[in-house]
């Protein structure tokens, strides 16, 4: 059992635009919840009991909410980017392998967190959630033989994954991103991931939001 989940909730969520002037990106509304509810509820309905999320950007206007749903809360300053960000929240994680997921995208289908922690063997570093690229380009973010991932190829990280923590210590650097880890991770093991079955929205930019809905009342 993954006894832990971290959610990415520091950014300052500037392609929103005007949107997130006054409004941490995670609480903007999609059907009239704030859209890092869903992540809590996913994370929760698969059973994690340990939710930790880290806060920057309009920190105060985010946290009471999250303090409400039992998220703890790990303020950054300055902000540590995905990598160093979870490195710092370690402490309060208090597990290994932990959950990590980005709370800016919405999903239908299958509990996403179920069906990885379904996946997750005690061999593996990490375990990604990819999507397939909608144009089937070459050029995104992985691909995928054999459940092992590679650099570029037809899928999409979906900012959910199981991770092991345990070589975080080795990147010197306070702030870095995830993918530096995966890189290290990779050079001396298979990174694995899996392709959700179901329909996922990524909340990038405004027009983002309506999609997200749509693909909720559809």
């Amino acid at each position: 059992m993954i006894d832990a989940a971290m959610i990415f909730a520091a950014g300052f969520g500037t392609r929103m635009g005007a949107l997130t002037r006054e409004t941490p990106k995670p609480m903007l509304p999609v059907l009239g919840r704030p859209m890092i509810d869903y992540a809590i509820d996913l994370l929760k309905d698969a059973g994690v009991p340990r939710l930790v999320a880290n806060t920057h950007y309009l920190a105060d206007r985010i946290e009471p909410h999250l303090a409400r749903q039992g998220v703890i809360t790990c303020r950054e300053d300055p902000i540590l980017e995905t990598g160093g960000g979870l490195r710092a929240a370690l402490p309060r994680l208090a597990g290994d392998p932990v959950f990590t997921i980005n709370p800016d995208a919405i999903w239908r289908g299958p509990n996403p967190a179920t069906a990885l922690a379904k996946a997750w063997r005690d061999e593996m570093q990490a375990l990604l959630m990819l999507v397939p690229s909608p144009d089937g380009l070459e050029t995104d973010d992985f691909s995928l033989e054999k459940g092992e991932i590679g650099r570029s190829g037809p899928y999409r990280y979906t900012g959910l994954q199981i991770l092991r923590t345990g070589r975080l210590h080795e990147i010197p650097d306070d702030v870095f991103s995830l993918n530096r880890y995966w890189d290290l991770l990779a050079a001396t093991g298979p990174v694995h991931g899996i392709v959700y079955s179901g329909d996922w929205i990524d909340i990038g930019r405004p027009e983002g939001l309506a999609e997200a809905e749509r693909l909720l009342r559809a």
